[in-house]
């Protein structure tokens, strides 16, 4: 089961006749430690105190991440943080705090998926919640709360369940996200801000770092001498307006966050949904070591793998076929199709190649196939007589046979580039991929048929400063011109070259012995970016 972020978002909006929005914020402070103190800390479930880590807190822990001047701190326990650690500090310089601080890598790939699950799970609470990271779930609780007798007891059950699950956690309600955020990270324990409160005044004594600004901002106002959000309704908006008004990012703009946290306008967000991907597995009775048999045991798996995508009207684009031995090693392999298929006998062929020389050990007790990639496919009426003749899906695997046995990487297509330089005119992209957006077309005039992998230099005799050329070595080989077409210029692109690259002069030309050639004389004499120029054999003409 994955978490997915769903897009547009959802406006934090009541409309007419509607209860109350009420936004439910979940801050959990020590998300990175809880999980450390989780996961290393306890390795025996079963002890006593060990379902919430008690007693991991005894030493002092930072969890580091490496940066390019060594490592860094990301978070830090209780007896860490009273020794002097702090997030964000270089580890060096918390050492010499604390000589005795105790370290282990950050894990911020671990952390986010930990609150996409939370974010899911908090979903007992209300419709629908949004993730806001690093360390915060927004869940929408509006007309829900009689459930739980009250705005009161839901916060009640929510702090409990978490203290449960050993996570620490500081939960609001309020009327906007903002509002809820401030109090949840800035407020009281439990804070609840009822539709009829005066918000202003209730939120006046938080600190401006509650707006959920950006760091130099909150440096900003601080320096203004604005340091409560009470003090900003002390200066006119528009002298705020003047001094933020290149910054169109809400975190970089106090007016924004302000009339976010008070509702004067929407704001967006994205929930959150479950999805579960296709999985089929088989739990044998005796372990198998022979390849025939896990043939077999893979047919049935496709089989019901493809039963299984025909239900949810879907196909597969990536499968993982995942072997659970005897010793408690796990073999895994990965294929990536280049369409949605659920043709069972197409996957069975495929991971055959996959299964070549594999390693059975002691045997093999469990074989699990999961569709971590589906797309929608239609279903549609099946005609036996002309499913030998079906060339609807022969290109795809006919693609999925080569890639799956000379690399992912190896079938490609090109694909035009909108750009003037002709080693960037095309791209490379996979064989069925979508093609790329629309591009402003751009006409050339007639390129050759074959252009080199690099342009290789070559020695021109020409009549200076713009003439044409008239004898050529290339490859150890003099050529006598003997016609001309050209210049075709071409200049460098401004948005991404330096001011020194110098601009190229195209021409077709032909030698006595009626080969054609593409060559390029690489600047101009004068033009002040370098010495004289130079000369390049970038194709051959037909």
């Amino acid at each position: 089961m994955t978490a997915q972020n769903l897009s547009p978002g959802v406006r934090i909006t009541a409309g007419k006749g509607a209860p109350p929005r009420r936004i439910l914020s979940i801050w959990c402070a020590r998300l990175a430690i809880d999980r450390w103190r989780l996961a290393e800390a306890c390795p025996e479930p079963g002890r006593r105190g060990c379902a919430r880590g008690e007693g991991a807190d005894a030493e002092p822990l930072a969890l580091i991440t490496e940066t390019a001047h060594g490592p860094r701190i990301n978070a830090a326990n209780d007896a860490g943080m009273a020794a002097g650690a702090r997030k964000g500090m270089m580890l060096a310089d918390a050492r010499t705090l604390c000589p005795s601080l105790k370290v282990a890598p950050s894990d911020p790939a671990g952390d986010l998926d930990a609150l996409e699950k939370l974010a899911l799970w908090a979903q007992r609470w209300g419709p629908w919640s949004a993730l806001d990271p690093p360390d915060g779930v927004i869940v929408d609780v509006t007309a829900v709360a009689h459930l739980f007798g009250g705005e009161a007891k839901l916060l009640a059950d929510a702090q409990a369940l978490f203290e449960l699950r050993g996570i620490t956690a500081r939960l609001a309600i309020a009327p906007t996200a903002g509002a809820a955020w401030a109090l949840a990270h800035y407020g009281p324990p439990r804070s609840i801000l009822s539709p009829g409160d005066d918000m202003e005044a209730r939120l006046s004594d938080l600190p401006v770092a509650a707006l959920r600004l950006d760091d130099d901002v909150i440096t900003i106002l601080r320096r203004l001498g604005l340091k409560r959000l009470g003090e900003l309704g002390t200066v006119g908006r528009d002298a705020i307006m003047r001094r933020f008004r290149n910054r169109r990012s809400p975190a970089a703009n106090p007016l924004i966050r302000m009339d976010q946290l008070l509702g004067r306008v929407p704001e967006p967000l994205l929930p959150v949904v479950a999805e579960h991907d296709p999985l089929v597995q088989r739990r044998l009775m005796e372990p198998i070591r022979h390849r025939d048999l896990l043939d077999k045991v893979l047919a049935d798996l496709a089989a019901d793998m493809a039963r299984e995508l025909e239900g949810q009207g879907k196909g597969a684009r990536r499968l993982e076929l995942g072997l659970w031995r005897v010793d408690g090693e796990v073999v895994v392999r990965r294929l990536e199709l280049a369409a949605a298929t659920r043709d069972a006998g197409h996957i069975c062929r495929l991971f055959s190649e996959k299964l070549e020389g594999i390693d059975a050990g002691f045997g093999i007790e469990t074989v699990r196939l999961r569709a971590s990639w589906a797309e929608p496919l239609a279903l549609v009426q099946g005609d036996i007589e002309a499913a030998a003749e079906d060339h609807g899906t022969s290109l795809a695997a006919f693609i999925d046979r080569l890639s799956t046995r000379l690399g992912p990487r190896a079938v490609q297509r090109p694909v035009p580039f909108g750009s003037h330089i002709p080693e960037r005119a095309q791209r490379w992209q996979p064989p069925l991929a979508p093609p790329p957006a629309e591009q402003e077309e751009l006409r050339f005039h007639t390129r050759p048929l074959k252009l080199l992998d690099r342009a290789e230099p070559i020695a021109v005799l020409y009549a200076t400063p713009d003439g044409y050329p008239q004898r050529f070595r290339w490859r150890g080989e003099v050529h006598e011109v003997v016609r001309v077409e050209g210049p075709e210029r071409i200049a460098p692109e401004w948005w991404r070259e330096r001011s020194t690259v110098r601009l190229r002069d195209y021409y077709r030309i032909e030698d006595s012995k009626g080969c054609r050639y593409w060559i390029y004389r690489h600047g101009l004499i004068g033009d002040g970016r370098g010495g004289p120029p130079d000369w390049y054999l970038q194709g051959m003409c037909a």
